[in-house]
């Protein structure tokens, strides 16, 4: 077991701190990650939903860009709208 790990969060707290009231961290963390420690080691990270949301919408924006570079030299095939 690493004894030492990095945190990837601005914000911290302790698995009691969340347990006595949840809401309260994350209000305190303005949208932000906090990293949940169990004992000084990050166990978890919690996020708000609107944070997580924006989180998912870009890495599908980088996906779709990933797919789009790949494609970008194929050759183009029109379609008729009408015909769909």
């Amino acid at each position: 077991m690493k004894t030492v790990r990095p945190i990837y969060a601005r914000n911290s707290t302790s698995i009691s701190e969340l347990k006595k009231n949840p809401m309260a961290v994350v209000e305190e963390s303005h949208g932000e990650p906090v990293a949940v420690l169990n004992r000084n080691q990050p166990a978890f990270y919690c996020i708000p939903a609107a944070t997580y949301e924006a989180l998912m919408e870009e890495l599908e924006d980088r996906d779709l860009l990933e797919l789009v570079k790949k494609r970008q030299h194929e050759d183009e095939v029109e379609v008729n709208i009408d015909e769909l």
